[in-house]
Parts: C-alpha cells; structure tokens; sequence
C-alpha cells in the first residue's frame, strides 16, 4: 500500500511532502522515545507518535521510514515541516489516538 492509498483510506492529513505519497508501506512502528525507534524501527515503516520537533524527521530519515502520522491532532513545529519537505519524507496528521490507529493500519496491510 502507498502512503498516498492510506491518506485517503484514514481521512489522514498531509501536513508536509506531497512529493513523498507514493512510497511503499511494509508495516508500521508505534512509538514516542526517540531511541526505541532509533534501534528498533525498520525501513519502509509508517512511525505513528505525538512528537512533532524536528529530530522526529531525523531519525524517520535516517532509518529510511516512509512517513510519519502524528496523533490526537498533534501538529508539527515549522522546522519540521520544512525537514519533512526537504528529505521528501511526509507528515502525516489525525485525531485518532494511536492505538486506535495502529489497530487500523494492521488490519489494512495485513490484507
């Protein structure tokens, strides 16, 4: 599934990196310390967290993530925003909670 397939599955947001949407999803990695999905989050992975500065987009590129979705209607700093256009790595953004959507994305790529 591209992530552009799973904005308009999700009603997601697209905050940042229109340029991005056409990148493959493998799964998906929950989490908001920085370190656990330094060491555990794997290539082509969808992040879903609630953190929204600019090393969020340092890390989602330095593991080769394919987007980021923000939950409970957090918002990215601007200085995020701009990372995000510049490694074409999107921003994503719903209202859900995570588990929530965790609980959604599994069911969809596990189809």
């Amino acid at each position: 599934m591209t992530i552009r397939e799973l904005v308009k599955k999700l009603n997601l947001k697209v905050y940042s990196s229109e340029k991005g949407l056409d990148k493959e999803i493998s799964s998906g990695y929950c989490s908001d310390l920085l370190s656990d999905v330094m060491g555990n989050a794997k290539e082509g992975q969808i992040w879903i967290t609630l953190q929204t500065h600019k090393n969020v987009m340092a890390i989602a590129s330095l593991k080769d993530l394919s987007a980021v979705i923000l939950v409970n209607n957090h918002q990215p700093n601007k200085d995020t925003l701009a990372a995000s256009n510049e490694e074409e790595l999107p921003i994503l953004g719903t209202d859900k909670p995570a588990f929530e959507i965790c609980g959604i994305l599994y069911q969809l790529l596990i189809k």
